[in-house]
């Protein structure tokens, strides 16, 4: 992982609310440009090795399945914990 980058727990609440509830409400598809571009001016570019990284095609990019769980968890109320 880049350490330069801060993890998805530190950057999460620097979003704008509307982009973690697109986050939330699309849990799992591949993200926008814009979305994207919103998460890395927070601090969270993707890196090979970030745990919450799924990875980066021709379709855009998309959380791992550990990303996933950890949005879910957090748009139900619940701690993501052990990640």
């Amino acid at each position: 992982m880049d350490s330069s980058r801060i993890d998805i727990e530190q950057w999460w609440p620097l979003l704008p609310a509307s982009t973690r509830s697109w986050l939330m409400n699309n849990n799992g598809d591949v993200v926008p440009p814009g979305i994207l571009q919103e998460i890395e001016e927070a601090g969270g570019a993707p890196a090979d090795g970030a745990w919450w990284f799924g990875g980066s095609g021709p379709d855009g990019f998309s959380f791992s399945d550990a990303g996933v769980d950890w949005i879910e968890a957090t748009a139900n109320g619940e701690s993501p914990g052990g990640l």
